[in-house]
């Protein structure tokens, strides 16, 4: 039986729908370090995480029986991609499931900053009354920035535009604006006109130190913050100057360089107890649809993968879809990408008398995957030739 093994409190959809396919599934609440994921690993053929546990060389090194990595969020930063790849380890993460609750939580985030709300609501807690319009503004008609005009930011373009803001935006690739949207060319020229500045970028190590003390300096005076996609793109430090100055009026920050892994864990940044400033845990994806979409989605996913070698919107693998055949044997094989591979294949195959029904291959970067579905059972002798190969990754026979 094929063992899973589900970290971070992953929905109970993600579950369900491993073991309805058969898999042995075990559930733990919290994120692993290193060495705890290590011995969790032992004997698991599918790890489902969250963006807390790191999927690092060394894991991977030490977990020979591991065939696929779910990532249960957008971003796929904490999985060393490449080395999975080396290993024949597919990965999958869940790109849309959960964009329509971050743009819900920015346009949220957005207004209460505009308005100063967080201010005034723990005024009332301490018992302070305290009604003014002072700092307080309509969010129409104003000038939204968004840095990274993917999935996300192109949803809240189009939400933020609805709700009378205008739209300028700027991204490294060319994208397509929507509604009445402008691109700027360049960050200082976004920055030049926005009033309000929201990050959604990707987890490149290229963003990495995106927005400092120059960014902060270049932002209209009394302009507002957000950042709602990766911690490590932001120096928090001048973001902390630049509030306390007075240059930028606000911020709300949902990721962090250092996040605890267990809910309960002490939490520092030098972002607390600052005036104005939303402070939230990584729950921008986090809502109750946004977790059971992103459960269905990854499972069905890794569960396709394991099952029929299908590994379409994988983040790491050649891309095929694949469905499953009935009565035919199906060799997927993940090789290095050097000529001669399918050749060779097919030469094996027909030296054991092995009928073709069908075959597909793809490839990418570095590696290739070729699938062939045969019309009878395949010898062993065929798989011990196939994978002594010297440019093959992982063979697998899926019946």
């Amino acid at each position: 039986m094929l063992k899973a093994l589900l970290l971070e409190n992953l929905h109970p959809q993600a579950r369900s729908i491993l073991e309805t396919a058969g898999f042995d599934v075990t559930t733990r609440t919290g994120a692993l370090d290193e060495a705890e994921l290590v011995e969790a690993l032992d004997g698991v053929h599918l790890l489902g995480i969250r963006s807390k546990t790191h999927v690092t060389a060394e894991v991977l090194a030490q977990s020979p029986s591991l065939v696929a990595i779910g990532a249960y969020c957008i971003g796929t930063n904490q999985i060393d991609l490449a080395e999975a790849a080396s290993r024949g380890v597919a990965t999958f993460n869940a790109p849309f499931s959960n964009t329509r609750s971050v743009v819900e939580i920015a346009i949220s985030d957005i207004i209460s900053l505009t308005r100063r709300q967080s201010e005034l609501d723990r005024a009332m807690h301490d018992g302070v009354w305290n009604k003014s319009a002072t700092g307080a503004h309509e969010i129409r008609g104003r000038t939204l920035g968004i840095v990274g005009y993917g999935n996300i930011g192109t949803q809240l373009s189009v939400l933020a535009e609805n709700l009378g803001m205008s739209v300028v935006f700027y991204d490294t690739a060319e994208k397509l604006a929507l509604g009445n949207a402008r691109r700027m060319h360049t960050l200082d020229e976004l920055l030049e006109a926005a009033d309000i500045v929201t990050l959604h970028v990707d987890g490149r190590s290229g963003n990495a130190g995106l927005f400092g003390a120059k960014q902060f300096a270049q932002m209209r005076p009394g302009a507002v913050f957000l950042n709602l996609s990766r911690g490590f793109v932001v120096d928090y430090s001048s973001l902390r100057d630049a509030i306390v100055s007075g240059h930028v009026a606000g911020a709300a920050v949902d990721v962090f360089p250092v996040e605890p892994k267990r809910n309960g864990d002490p939490f520092e940044s030098e972002l607390r107890g600052l005036p104005n400033v939303i402070l939230t845990p990584h729950t921008g994806g986090s809502t109750e649809e946004a977790q059971e979409a992103i459960g269905q989605f990854v499972s069905n996913k890794v569960r396709d993968y394991l099952a029929t070698g299908s590994t379409t919107l994988s983040v790491n693998l050649p891309n095929l879809a694949l469905e499953q055949q009935p009565g035919v044997h199906r060799l997927a094989y993940l090789h290095r990408n050097v000529p001669g591979v399918l050749a060779a294949v097919n030469a094996t195959l027909a030296e054991h008398g092995v009928n073709i029904e069908g075959q597909l291959l793809a490839t990418r970067g570095e590696l290739g995957y070729v699938v062939t579905d045969a019309g009878a059972r395949v010898d062993p002798a065929v798989l011990e030739a196939l994978e002594s190969r010297p440019e093959s990754v992982r063979l697998r026979l899926l019946s």
